[in-house]
This record gives C-alpha cells, sequence and structure tokens, in this order.
C-alpha cells in the first residue's frame, strides 16, 4: 500500500494523474438581463394569445370568444391576485374614477384590436399597435402637459409616417379595418395616461384584474344582442390556451416592472412583432409584404429614440440634482440603497411637468 501511494504521489507530481477539475461558477443574468427575457416571454404570451382567440374567428362571434377567454383569464387572474394579497387594497380618492376610466380604455382597446385581427393579418394589426409608444408620448405632452422636445417631436411624426406606410390608406392593399387598429391605439393611449395617474401603492395584479373583469362583463353583456353558437372542442382548447397565454404575458409583465429598470427593459416590447410574423406564419401562412416591414421598422426605430431620449433626459435632471445637492421641490439629495422598480405593465417612470426638454 504505501509503495502504491508512493507511485501514485509520485505520477500527480509528473502531471500523469488524475486531476482535480476546478468548477468555474457561470456568470449570474443582471436583473435587468433577467427582466428583459420576462419581458420577451411577456410579449410572446400576448402575441400568441392573439394567434390562437384569432383561430376561431368566422366560427365563433367576437364577443362570446372574448366573454368565454376573459371568463378563464379572469379566474386566472384572480387566484394569482388573492395569493399575493392584492385584493385587499381599498380604491381611495381619486384611484377609483381613474380605474374606471382605465378600464374603459382597456374595453375600447379590447373590442377594436380584435375586430382588426379577426380581419386582417395578425402580423399587421400587431405593427399598427407599435406605434403605441410614441402616441402616448404625444397624448401626455398634450393632456398631461409633459415636456417634449423637438427631437422626439420629430421622432412621433416620422413614427406616424411609418404607421401610414404600414396601414397605405387609398391603395390597393389597404384593409378598412386596420382603421379599428388605429383606433385601439387610441384607447391604450387613455388606459396608458392613465394608469399614470394612479397611486403608487396600488398592487399591480389588482389593476390588472379589475381591467379583466370589466372586458370579460362588457363583452358578456354585448354578446346578450348577438347570436350565440356551439362551441366545438377545437375552439374551447383554443380558447382556453388563450387565456392562459394572456394571464402568462400579465403575470411576465408584472414581474418585469418590479425586477428590471424601465428605461432599460421597454424597448424589449418591440419583440412582440417578431413574435406575431412568427405565429402569422405558423397559424395562417401569413406573411409579411415588404410596406409592412418596412413601415414597422420605421414605427421601431422611432420609438426605441423615443426611449432613448427619454433615459438622456433622466440622466441629465440625475446629474443635475446631485449636483446642485437638492432635488425635486429643494429637497436635499442623499444617498440611497438601490430600490427595485415597481408599477404595471404599461406603466412609466413617474415624469412631473418639470423635466426638460428633449
Amino acid at each position: 500500500m504505501a509503495a502504491g501511494g508512493s507511485s501514485s504521489r509520485r505520477a500527480a507530481a509528473l502531471g500523469m494523474g488524475p486531476r482535480r477539475v476546478q468548477s468555474v461558477p457561470m456568470p449570474r443574468l443582471t436583473e435587468n438581463m433577467r427582466a428583459a427575457v420576462f419581458m420577451m416571454a411577456s410579449m410572446a404570451g400576448f402575441a400568441l394569445n392573439d394567434a390562437l382567440i384569432k383561430t376561431t374567428a368566422g366560427d365563433l362571434p367576437l364577443f362570446q370568444a372574448i366573454f368565454l377567454r376573459g371568463v378563464v383569464a379572469t379566474a386566472l387572474i384572480a387566484v394569482l391576485a388573492l395569493r399575493a394579497g392584492a385584493l385587499r387594497h381599498r380604491l381611495a380618492g381619486r384611484d377609483g374614477p381613474l380605474v374606471t376610466l382605465r378600464c374603459i380604455g382597456e374595453i375600447g382597446s379590447t373590442f377594436c384590436f380584435l375586430t382588426a385581427l379577426f380581419n386582417m393579418p395578425l402580423a399587421n394589426a400587431s405593427a399598427i399597435l407599435q406605434s403605441v409608444p410614441l402616441a402616448v408620448a404625444l397624448g401626455a405632452s398634450v393632456f398631461l402637459r409633459e415636456p417634449v422636445g423637438w427631437r422626439r417631436y420629430l421622432a412621433i411624426g416620422i413614427g406616424f409616417v411609418g404607421v401610414l406606410v404600414i396601414v397605405r390608406p387609398g391603395s390597393e392593399g389597404f384593409n378598412v379595418y386596420a382603421l379599428w387598429a388605429l383606433g385601439a391605439v387610441g384607447f391604450i393611449v387613455l388606459r396608458d395616461l392613465t394608469t399614470r395617474r394612479l397611486s403608487p401603492g396600488i398592487p399591480s395584479l389588482q389593476v390588472t384584474f379589475l381591467a379583466a373583469a370589466a372586458i370579460t362583463g362588457a363583452a358578456g353583456l354585448m354578446s346578450l344582442f348577438g347570436e350565440w353558437r356551439p362551441v366545438a372542442p377545437v375552439h374551447a382548447g383554443a380558447l382556453t390556451l388563450s387565456a392562459v397565454s394572456l394571464s402568462v404575458g400579465y403575470l411576465f409583465g408584472v414581474m418585469t416592472m418590479r425586477l428590471g429598470a424601465i428605461g432599460f427593459t421597454q424597448p424589449f416590447r418591440y419583440t412582440l412583432l417578431p413574435w406575431a410574423i412568427l405565429f402569422g406564419v405558423l397559424f395562417f401562412g401569413e406573411y409579411p409584404d415588404a410596406w409592412m416591414l418596412a413601415g414597422s421598422a420605421i414605427v421601431i426605430g422611432t420609438g426605441l429614440f423615443t426611449f432613448y431620449r427619454e433615459q438622456v433626459v433622466a440622466r441629465g435632471e440625475a446629474r443635475a440634482a446631485l449636483a446642485s445637492g437638492t432635488g425635486r421641490g429643494g429637497a436635499t439629495v442623499s444617498p440611497a440603497p438601490p430600490a427595485t422598480p415597481q408599477g404595471s405593465p404599461g406603466r412609466s417612470s413617474g415624469r412631473d411637468g418639470r423635466r426638460r426638454r428633449s
């Protein structure tokens, strides 16, 4: 045994024996990178939801499909909200009317977008919705008096030219249902601007649950004035999966807002379009044309520039506040531990009316 042990030690010394392999730890994703992954998963869930409910077009009336999907989605979101204790919060002050107004925006955007979706290609309808960040920035400037400089106004104008390239009014490729998608953009602006005015303490899942319940209730009411058709098993399965995908989209959206910096994660919302193109090809054989791709590139490019300018202004304000030693309202600025960003899907970083123009 002694000889064997001695030879083993000599072999190890000569580099001929077994070596201990040191494990190299894999680099961990930063919180922002994880939030970006969650945002892309959220967009995949929303796009899959759109594709699945579109498969019922022509076989089920629109409001019947929205209602049946909504029953399942509302139940799933209610379970998540109850587990998180989000439904214990009481709406006080102006939050009640604001949530009501926000629900109106949700109802209008859902009805308008799905009307468009049932009658035009999935990718085209989704591409028009990519103009929402530009429309929200314009709406915030007009209705909330948020300062917007000439660069962002120029980007907004160019972005809306991109929307016209997608819609192509007056051409042979024009689809009148694209106007419904534009109507959805208007209602989403109403929803998002209202969301900005909500108190920060309102749980995101409570707002999501109330919106889902409002959409379901409105669709159920509207379905009473139309026909109801028998639901085939394939359609029941599609609507159930659509509700699950919608809930997954909301869940990952909330996780995104609570984990990553808003300025870093918001551009990943545009990953909705590649998902929509993919599902349009797989489910319906819909291939985007050159006009749609060109218009989408314009809209997304100007939207990303708008996000960039917002971050430039925010960083400039932060540096100015630190240099002067005071924050907004004259409060002294002191070092503080990093906070976890919170908010509901679609909520922007709390801007106020004193932001410099950009």
